[in-house]
């Protein structure tokens, strides 16, 4: 999918590509825009030929230039080399046939249409125009011959075709298959055609790499690659081709990997060259971090202070921090970013830590409140539901630099919040928020770019690593604290419901409570699913003797915070609720999840809804309610789930059911993925663009920067935290 083009008449100036990292003016990484840029928007206009109105359809495709129009790429082909028989016709499949007009009628039911009957010597077909011209009905006299063109259907007289494309018989055959691009309406396939031979005449197809990689790899030319995939001949391997597993594709494919891996290696460099406030540690058993590990209940893991070291590493160099940290639902990362955050106040600087939710916000609030005040340290909350006079007071204590550590949701980001001197920005669940959220808190830091650290639950594969995040610096937390118990999850059929409720019961007769959770707030009639109100209205109806709370996310800020306080203390032993627990709640009294149609959650999210128990002493379990015929992808979610509590098998397996979209933030910031290669099937083909890309940046520089030229086109170049 392509990047939105701009409304305006200007030459596109903006290429999204999905990466690690904070956003980049492209003159830090590739230079300014060069001349060439205009004349190429100048020259798709003379190419194309279009009238305004056509140019704007253009647009609409992304198709500035004659780069753009040149990898603009089928779909599939139609083979109009060669002229088949009508006892060849299958239905479903496009046929290139020549025969004599049998009869002819323009009929008025249902529906006015023309209706002819063409013969080519082997058997009859029925043609069917639902919209035609009066020159196509006196084409369609009886005794006239033709070439016809088109998919063949099951009708209900027999085979026919609707909507063929009709032309002269025993005229030359195309010596090439004829490519169907993705288009736009009113955006014909024969303009498209056009447009791309003009450019494919225009732009040089010269190599950017050297004749030994490509022997070293066993790539085909460029130019040739082009050349195939707009033009195959009937010598090709069509299957190869729509499958994208052709030569030609292969190349394509490794090229956009290999633009890409460069881009990420050029962000990293620019990066470097900006300046941060370095931020050195205390001598050891010193200072607020050594105090702050004297009043904890519990010890670090081995893997907690792994990570700390390399983060404290980064925080002390000059230029800024851009590390991912990722660590399964339990693991401690909120600890780990604590540490950083003193690291950073200890050096006289603020931290900015950005939840995605108020929920989340308020329970990492009272987590660094708490270590905040063991130290002296102040720590303050902004959040969208404060009061005015709250905020303002606040928003004092940011500027004045008294507030040290700010949490709080994307409030911070708004124009009266001004830290006095903002180093370190913290960001969890950082896929939940859009580029320009994440840049705007960036950009408080002022004079100097602040370090950045985000945290994530959701593990990230390695291959997906390599592709999207090869600019950041990643650390995982991949192990436990001691004394996590696993939990125990059932598959249960939704008629079983009764059980649920008495098991339910029972856990909160022991002594522990449970969390109920459901898919909707409100009734949907495309989705006949459970509700949130309804669960809790029913719940209470069948379970009168527990105390019963609901929270959802159209709920007013102040009382879903009143609700998720009384839960917490116990007041409320079940509590019904949306998707609002799946990150930040942490309740360890709470033993036992019930989660309503499981099977229409992702399966990272289901793991994340499983970790909210299982945080205390208690044997803990969920419940997987689901309905029957389930889709096959439901059924391997499910099955997955059972099967391992492995935060990395998991999202490797939610990876390959449903694409990296959700790792990535994809639908928040609106950044398309890539284009041609995928990050799974082209696995070994994404190592191979990684090596070449570092020797091409050791040994070739001026081959890298051509490379980047002609996939990136000299336009701005937004890489994605």
């Amino acid at each position: 999918m392509k990047s939105k083009p701009s409304s305006s008449s200007k030459p596109r100036t903006v290429l999204r590509t999905v990466a690690g990292g904070q956003a980049l003016e492209a003159a830090e990484i590739l230079g300014a825009a060069s001349p060439e840029t205009s004349a190429a928007s100048k020259a798709i206009k003379k190419a194309t030929t279009k009238p305004r109105s056509s140019l704007n359809r253009f647009e609409r495709l992304g198709l500035l230039t004659p780069n753009d129009l040149i990898l603009h790429l089928p779909l599939r082909y139609e083979d109009e080399t060669r002229i088949a028989t009508l006892d060849q016709a299958i239905p479903g499949e496009h046929i290139q046939f020549e025969g004599e007009i049998v009869d002819s009628q323009t009929t008025y039911q249902p529906r006015r249409q023309l209706v002819a009957h063409i013969n080519d010597g082997q058997d009859t077909i029925q043609l069917r125009w639902l919209n035609f011209y009066p020159s196509q009905v006196q084409q369609m006299q009886p005794g006239r011959r033709w070439r016809v063109r088109g998919e063949v259907r099951a009708g209900f007289h027999g085979l026919e075709i609707i909507q063929p494309k009709v032309t002269q018989a025993d005229a030359p055959l195309s010596a090439s298959l004829t490519p169907i691009y993705p288009t736009t309406e009113g955006l014909t396939q024969p303009s498209i055609r056009k447009a791309i031979a003009e450019a494919l005449v225009k732009v040089t197809l010269s190599d950017t790499l050297d004749d030994a990689t490509l022997q070293g790899l066993n790539l085909m030319p460029f130019a040739q690659a082009i050349k195939t995939i707009h033009h195959p001949t009937p010598a090709d391997d069509e299957n190869a081709l729509l499958e994208r597993t052709h030569p030609a594709w292969v190349r394509l494919k490794f090229d956009e990997l290999l633009a890409q891996q460069l881009s990420l290696a050029a962000a990293r460099q620019a990066r470097q060259n900006k300046q941060s406030t370095p931020l050195p540690p205390s001598q050891p058993k010193q200072g607020l971090i050594s105090k702050l590990l004297k009043t904890l209940p519990f010890n670090l893991t081995a893997a907690q202070r792994r990570v700390s070291e390399e983060i404290a590493h980064d925080l002390n160099r000059p230029f800024p921090m851009h590390r991912l940290l990722q660590g399964d639902v339990g693991s401690g990362k909120t600890i780990v970013a604590m540490l950083a955050a003193l690291q950073a106040v200890e050096q006289g600087h603020q931290v900015a830590v950005m939840a995605p939710t108020e929920i989340l916000a308020a329970q990492h609030f009272e987590k660094f409140n708490l270590w905040s005040s063991t130290v002296g340290v102040t720590c303050v909350v902004l959040t969208g539901s404060v009061t005015t006079k709250q905020r303002r007071e606040v928003n004092a204590t940011i500027e004045s630099g008294q507030a040290q550590i700010v949490v709080g949701t994307q409030a911070l980001i708004q124009e009266a919040v001004n830290f006095a001197n903002l180093s370190l920005v913290i960001v969890d669940e950082q896929h939940r928020f859009g580029v320009g959220q994440r840049l705007a808190l960036n950009l408080k830091g002022l004079a100097f770019s602040p370090h950045q650290l985000s945290m994530s639950a959701t593990p990230i594969p390695r291959t997906l690593a390599m592709t999207f995040f090869a600019d950041l610096d990643v650390s995982v937390i991949d192990e436990l604290p001691p004394g996590r118990k696993p939990i125990r999850t059932k598959l249960v059929k939704a008629q079983r419901r009764d059980e649920v409720l008495a098991a339910v019961a029972r856990a909160i007769q022991e002594g522990g409570q449970a969390y109920w959770v459901c898919p909707l707030v409100q009734e949907s009639e495309a989705l006949e699913l459970q509700t949130a109100v309804d669960t809790f209205e029913a719940l209470q109806t069948a379970l009168p003797h527990l105390t019963i709370g609901l929270v959802h996310g159209k709920l007013p800020n102040e009382e879903k915070a009143t609700v998720m306080a009384a839960f917490k203390t116990g007041h409320i032993q079940l509590l019904v609720a949306t998707t609002v627990i799946e990150v930040g709640v942490d309740v360890p009294n709470a033993s036992m999840m019930v989660i309503e149609h499981a099977e229409r959650f992702g399966l990272a999210q289901l793991h994340q809804l499983r970790g909210r128990v299982g945080r205390g002493e208690r044997d803990s379990i969920c419940v997987l309610l689901f309905e029957d015929r389930l889709s096959i992808i439901a059924r391997e979610r499910l099955r997955a789930l059972y099967e391992t509590q492995d935060g990395f098998e998991i999202s490797q397996r939610d990876l390959s059911l449903r694409g990296p979209g959700e790792f990535l933030g994809a639908r928040q910031s609106g950044v398309a993925l890539l284009r041609f290669a995928d990050y799974q099937a082209d696995a070994l083909w994404v190592e191979r663009a990684r090596d070449t890309a570092v020797m091409l940046r050791r040994n070739q520089p001026e081959t890298a920067a051509a490379h980047i030229k002609r996939w990136m086109q000299n336009r701005q170049d937004y890489l994605l935290s």
